[in-house]
């Protein structure tokens, strides 16, 4: 058997033969998937009552990778209700039991990894460091969760009390039932974490992925299952936006995980309590800026910056889509990050020597296509600007060039829409104070990069940037994070809603409310 390796940022340069060889075996396995024809699960149950819809793959897109039974109403009501009815048992489940059902359900999908990650390589566009990094951060949620549970020993307290007959405790419960509205980015690790958190806490979870990211949010039932989770906990229910809404609206929705665009996010946080509070977790992207100092190491600087705006095609909301460098560095800067930008590989990103695989879909395409011709139009393109259209191979895909713009105004739009493509404008700035001004003028505040060889510029940084989650000087990325580890993830401002959006250690305490406990012997 091959060795399995500890994939994190740092291995996107890699070069292993044992690692690529278990993942090309991997492959193999993946393409044996092919053609599939997927249920919806409800309590266990196979359902195929509903219409079918394909997952092409935008690596080739005369492939389907499968065709999948979305999910009713009647399915969404069916699998709430069962989650319901089986809630009450999970949640008396000892929570050592629940860890280590999940525990075991970690250790199954990293036992998978290499054919997981080349399925989702083909179903999202992943290339390999990066498709393995998602499926084994979806491996260490249910770790690092379990561990925090058993950290906090189920999080039963003693508190104080007043006589010797009277005993006080804190105890923190479940919820109910949880739904998780998961992305297609992440399909394995943003699924995977609050339905980790969920059920290790003590509620049933009904998870409603991204039809893109289907055919990995089955697989990842299919390890739940054979960890030995029972049926009436975990339910998946495919389907377009119709079944996302029946989750949101259903009334025995205790609890809501919920992770896409701003507009979405903030039209469910508003519709899902109604007739009382209730929880609702939302990760809502990000408008991610990078401040380079006058001050930094400029190869550094651009190493993080294109591989933040470029892994994965710009598609994570993590992603830097806006730069401001001091005007001593702004040409070193520009030359230095359109070398970086066309030196990358595109293609197919299940071959091992690609950086950037294909966007998800034709309109990932158009919001491309409109931004560069709105750039050429009152800016300029450094570096890119093309749409490929097809992998060296020559398969049809939704490939795109990564592409760098500058001398558009600081307020021009592209420096303030999300486009989730692979695209960055610069502009220089006079200051570290107007950087920061720049910067921070968003309702976004997910995350951050900084340049600077300076302590004290550094520590400015720290101290007034808005954003959940910052880095300084980080080649690996300047704005987006490292895996498998589980830092905490949550966004400030328009990003994110009641706290951590993912990991970390206050993330289970979010799917869990505090009971306070007095009794009299």
């Amino acid at each position: 058997m091959a060795s399995r390796f500890r994939v994190t940022y740092a291995t996107l340069s890699a070069d292993n033969d044992d690692l690529h060889a278990a993942y090309e075996q991997g492959l193999e396995t993946a393409r044996s998937w092919f053609g599939s024809t997927l249920p919806t699960y409800v309590d266990g149950e196979a359902r195929t009552s509903g219409e079918l819809f394909d997952v092409p793959s935008p690596v080739d897109t005369s492939v389907v990778l499968c065709h999948v039974h979305a999910a009713t109403t009647a399915d969404v009501d069916d699998a709430v209700a069962a989650a319901r009815a089986y809630g009450a048992e999970w949640a008396r489940t000892p929570w050592r039991e629940r860890v280590a059902i999940l525990r075991r359900a970690g250790d199954l999908i990293s036992e998978r990894s290499n054919e997981l990650a080349a399925l989702m390589s083909m179903e999202v566009g992943k290339n390999r460091l990066e498709a393995l990094g998602d499926v084994e951060e979806s491996a260490v949620f249910f770790r690092y969760y379990s561990d925090m549970m058993e950290k906090h020993d189920g999080f039963d307290v003693a508190m104080d009390s007043i006589v010797d007959a009277e005993s006080n405790r804190s105890v923190m419960r479940p919820y109910g039932v949880w739904g998780v509205i998961s992305p297609f980015n992440f399909p394995m690790a943003l699924a995977a974490g609050p339905t980790a958190g969920a059920l290790i806490a003590g509620n049933t979870v009904v998870l409603k992925p991204s039809p893109q990211g289907t055919f990995s949010a089955i697989k990842l039932y299919e390890c739940l299952r054979d960890a030995g989770l029972p049926a009436g906990a975990f339910h998946v229910v495919p389907g377009g936006d119709e079944i996302g809404k029946a989750v949101v609206a259903h009334p025995d929705v205790a609890g809501l995980s919920f992770t896409g665009s701003y507009e979405v996010g903030m039209s469910i946080y508003k519709q899902f309590a109604t007739a009382f509070p209730k929880p609702v977790v939302c990760e809502m992207g990000g408008k991610n800026p990078t401040i380079v100092s006058r001050k930094a190491d400029i190869e550094l600087a651009a190493a993080g910056i294109a591989r933040s705006a470029f892994g994965f095609s710009g598609q994570k909301c993590s992603a830097c889509s806006r730069v401001y460098v001091e005007r001593d560095a702004y040409e070193p800067l520009m030359a230095a990050l359109a070398e970086k930008a066309t030196g990358l590989a595109l293609g197919n990103p299940t071959d091992r020597d690609v950086f950037l695989g294909p966007v998800i879909d034709e309109a990932a395409v158009a919001r491309f296509t409109e931004a560069v011709d709105h750039a050429r139009s009152n800016g300029r393109v450094v570096a890119g600007g093309d749409v490929v259209g097809k992998s060296p191979a020559g398969a049809l895909g939704h490939y795109l060039a990564p592409t760098v713009v500058t001398d558009l105004p600081t307020d021009d739009k592209l420096f303030r829409d999300e486009l989730f493509v692979p695209f960055v404008a610069v502009a220089p700035i006079d200051s570290i104070d107007e950087g920061l001004a720049l910067a921070n003028d968003t309702d976004l505040g997910l995350t951050a990069g900084f340049f600077s060889a300076d302590d004290a510029e550094v520590q400015q940084f720290l101290d007034t940037i808005e954003a959940g989650v910052v880095y300084v000087n980080r080649a690996a990325g300047a704005t987006t994070g490292a895996w498998p580890g589980v830092q905490p993830f949550g966004g400030w401002k328009g990003s994110g809603t009641a706290g951590k959006a993912g990991g970390g250690l206050y993330y289970v305490q979010q799917f869990l409310r505090e009971q306070s406990r007095t009794v009299v012997s």
